[in-house]
């Protein structure tokens, strides 16, 4: 791989321009490819095979009109008084043309919704009041039927005593007889009343169960409303046809329009994040400082403008490679927002350090005066022979994301692991092609006039000056480091004991954004819940009639509100077969909180209701704790996998076991150092005035999963340059200690360096208005930190100074079949000197 890279760079030092114009016509066709293919981002995420999923697929068959997204539009009046009815003229017509928007399936107008619920209350008060006149009426007819009865018992009595003297007297009886038939004639006639009294109140009771289920039904789902109790706030619900994951950014932006672009007076208008939110904004303000730290950090270390622009220039043409050649695809692959962001952070990043690293190599060499393109070719071949390889474990790592079975994580995986092949490959040709357009010029006036002495020097057989003499550190200073670093990493890592995970709501957004607007505006009127509620899917046996389903619907509707944590039931429709019944219910607090999710897991272990009714949970709070856990649980099978291939890896590059093993335990310190960095600032709320976190809540769900695939490549990046350094002095017969001290003092500088612009250009997206990008921005640099600084710098050093020869120890059967890669490229070196 040497030699290869050495003839690359030779060659594109020689042909500069055509290296260059390839480079420009890859990147016009990237570019082509993006106008082309480009059909937008999805700003959902998703796993397939969750509980809620199964919710959802089951009501897109039976309840295809609740399986749809759907977000709401937040009218609030300016001033806090009740709406006026010319502003409620004007929502209502909003939201009645709003019908015909694209994939809008239904709008709900929070008038006549509020004014539905008004009637139905005052039907169950006169149904009520109705039933008591009725019950009133049949007991003032059953006095009035038992005085009749009581009156027909006396006369037949009186006629029983007047037979009993006729027939005694013997007088004839036939008008006794008539009389008889007469009040026989009678009772049957109080008989048939009583019958029909009795039935009456049957019916008065019937009526009576059924208006008190509705009435409970009613007082269950008092908390769901869409009108606040001041008149103030309204909510127009808005449903899609298609589900959240499928619904395009085309049909949120036209609901979005339509209510924005006909403001009512004295009325501001909000929308949910299932709206409003849009794809984050991946290039902004912070961005350019953390390039512009990073061109800063350049100079001071090379020494001049020219040779500072280079490393930038090529990162920023393999970024707009790697972005626009991965977004091309939307339109074949469904993508998430944060797809693309994670290739330009990393594009960025590595691109700048890789070219970096060769520079720096190539201007060493021509400050002892070697010859331009020899000095190019050999550059390329040792420390692009070391970039090659780091970017290889970074691509590694990235795909390995794919191996979660975690679609949208996967394709961040494959589009980071895009963009640092492409900075891998302008590296190694684009950047020695610059390089031999500038020539000396890489290096400032003053450089140039020591390189021409040190040229002339060697030419004269003049011996180099002596370099300045390097000491082992004191085994002391090497057991105290490795204690205060392992100390300080082990502290930082506390909080991540109790890291909780979830994906951003409303209340995550920017504080100046329409969907915090909406969340606030929502959670002050009607209460937190109405921000995430659940959609709980029964599924009731079969042959039940209307009677049955409104009493399985009570049955369902109780044991919901019985559970803690839950404000208002209401049971929103039953399928055309009676066999799948939807409830809405809003919980106590927000989709985030530790009160839903104990909700949602609390709902799912419930046995089925009245023995054959089993329950499902769906809604955004379901969907993103699904995803969280999913999540969660591949976490640790990735970092097993990762740590298992880079612990291969290192033992090929390094030929040790200890080495490895120091570099992989360094790596996990400094990645938990990092979640219980990132835990304190978003989740305990450290810090947040500071870095812009106005609202802490669980960490960003899938954040500590791609924390483990870039820093575990980024952490090998600076291992291999400084351990590639120390293993060259041991080889070329440096005693073990003193080998530690001269690898790390010639691969510190370009270390420090390195880390220092990862840090600013992670840094910069901080500043991002999007939480996700917040988090992944701060998590990364973070991470560059604690590794970069504290492991590489410190830790390993250290422990490697301590461990003296052993460091260096391979059983002979595995240095064997253990193939030699020669990252450093001393093999190289040999059969290629410079000429002075």
């Amino acid at each position: 791989m040497a030699e290869l890279l050495h003839r690359l760079g030779t060659f594109a030092a020689r042909r500069a321009w055509t290296v260059i114009i390839a480079w420009l016509v890859i990147l016009g066709i990237a570019g082509a490819g993006f106008a082309v293919g480009f059909k937008g981002l999805s700003s959902s995420f998703d796993i397939p095979g969750t509980a809620s999923g199964d919710v959802i697929a089951q009501l897109q068959e039976d309840l295809p009109d609740f399986s749809g997204a759907s977000g709401q539009v937040v009218f609030h009046t300016t001033d806090g008084s009740p709406f006026t009815d010319a502003q409620r003229a004007d929502i209502t017509s909003l939201a009645e043309s709003a019908t015909d928007l694209p994939d809008v399936a239904d709008v709900i107008d929070p008038f006549a919704a509020a004014q539905q619920l008004a009637d139905q209350a005052a039907q169950v008060t006169d149904g009520q009041a109705q039933i008591d006149d009725a019950r009133a009426q049949a007991q003032n007819g059953q006095t009035q039927l038992d005085a009749g009865r009581a009156q027909l018992e006396a006369g037949q009595a009186q006629l029983d005593a007047a037979r009993a003297q006729a027939e005694a007297a013997g007088f004839p009886t036939a008008q006794i007889d008539a009389q008889q038939a007469q009040l026989d004639a009678q009772r049957a006639q109080l008989d048939a009343q009583q019958q029909q009294l009795t039935d009456g109140l049957a019916a008065i009771d019937a009526n009576e169960a059924e208006l008190q289920r509705g009435a409970e039904l009613l007082s269950l789902a008092d908390g769901i409303g869409v009108l606040s109790a001041d008149g103030a706030t309204a909510l127009v619900n808005v449903s899609f046809t298609e589900p959240r994951l499928e619904l395009s950014q085309e049909s949120k932006d036209a609901v979005v329009d339509h209510f924005a672009s006909a403001p009512v007076d004295g009325v501001e208008v909000a929308f949910s994040t299932d709206i409003s939110q849009g794809v984050p904004e991946i290039l902004g303000v912070g961005e350019v400082v953390g390039v512009a730290i990073a061109a800063i950090v350049l100079v001071i270390v090379l020494g001049s403008l020219l040779a500072a622009a280079f490393p930038l220039v090529t990162a920023i043409v393999g970024v707009g490679i790697g972005a626009m050649a991965t977004l091309s695809f939307s339109g074949v692959v469904q993508m998430a927002s944060v797809t693309p962001i994670l290739g330009v952070m990393l594009g960025l990043a590595v691109g700048i350090d890789y070219s970096l690293f060769i520079l720096y190599r190539h201007r060493k060499q021509l400050l002892q005066g070697a010859d331009v393109r020899e000095s190019i070719g050999l550059a390329n071949g040792t420390a692009g022979n070391a970039v090659v390889f780091a970017g290889t474990t970074v691509i590694v790592a990235l795909l390995a994301l794919n191996i979660t079975g975690i679609p949208f994580l996967g394709l961040m995986g494959t589009a980071g692991a895009i963009s640092v092949a492409v900075a891998v490959l302008i590296a190694v040709s684009l950047t020695p092609a610059l390089l031999g357009l500038a020539g000396t010029r890489v290096l400032a006036r003053r450089a140039r006039t020591r390189a021409e002495a040190a040229a002339a020097a060697s030419a004269a057989g003049e011996p180099e000056a002596p370099r300045t003499r390097v000491r082992p550190m004191s085994t002391l200073r090497a057991v105290v480091t490795s204690v205060v670093a392992v100390v300080v990493l082990l502290v930082v890592a506390i909080p991540a004991l109790s890291m909780r995970l979830g994906l951003p709501d409303g209340g995550s957004e920017a504080e100046d954004s329409t969907a915090y607007r909406a969340y606030t505006l929502t959670q002050d009127a009607f209460g937190e819940g109405v921000n995430g509620p659940l959609l709980v899917v029964a599924t009731f046996p079969d042959g039940l009639d209307a009677d049955q389903v409104l009493d399985a619907q009570l049955d369902v509707a109780r044991t919901l509100a019985d559970q803690d944590a839950v404000v208002a039931v209401a049971p929103v429709a039953v399928s055309d077969d009676n066999r799948i019944g939807a409830f809405q219910v809003v919980p106590a607090e927000g989709p985030n909180s530790v009160s839903t999710e104990t909700l949602v897991r609390d709902l799912r272990q419930l046995p089925p209701v009245d023995g054959d009714i089993a329950l499902g949970v769906a809604g955004q709070a379901a969907i993103n704790i699904d995803i969280s856990e999913g999540l969660a649980d591949v976490l640790p099978i990735y970092l097993v996998v990762v740590v298992g291939l880079s612990f291969l890896i290192m033992i090929m590059v390094f030929r040790s076991i200890l080495v490895p093993l120091i570099a992989t335990a360094g790596f996990v310190l400094s990645l938990f150092a990092t979640y219980g960095a990132v835990t304190a600032v978003f989740q305990w709320g450290w810090f947040a005035d500071l870095l812009g976190v106005h609202n802490p809540g669980p960490i960003l769900s899938f954040l500590p999963v791609i924390l483990v695939g870039i820093l575990f490549g980024l952490a090998m990046d600076y291992q291999l340059f400084l351990a590639t350094g120390m293993r060259e002095a041991y080889m070329h017969g440096a005693p073990a200690r003193l080998a530690v001290a001269q690898g790390f003092r010639a691969g510190r500088t370009v270390v420090i360096a390195a880390a220092l612009i990862m840090i600013a250009v992670f840094g910069g997206f901080i500043t991002s208005e999007s939480v996700i990008i917040k988090s992944m921005g701060l998590g990364l640099s973070l991470g560059v930190l604690f590794d970069a600084f504290i492991v590489r710098m410190l830790l390993m050093p250290a422990v490697m100074h301590l461990l003296g020869r052993s460091a260096w120890w391979l059983p002979r059967w595995l240095d064997r079949i253990t193939p030699n890669v020669d990252v450093e490229g001393s093999a190289l070196e040999r059969r290629h000197p410079v000429h002075h």
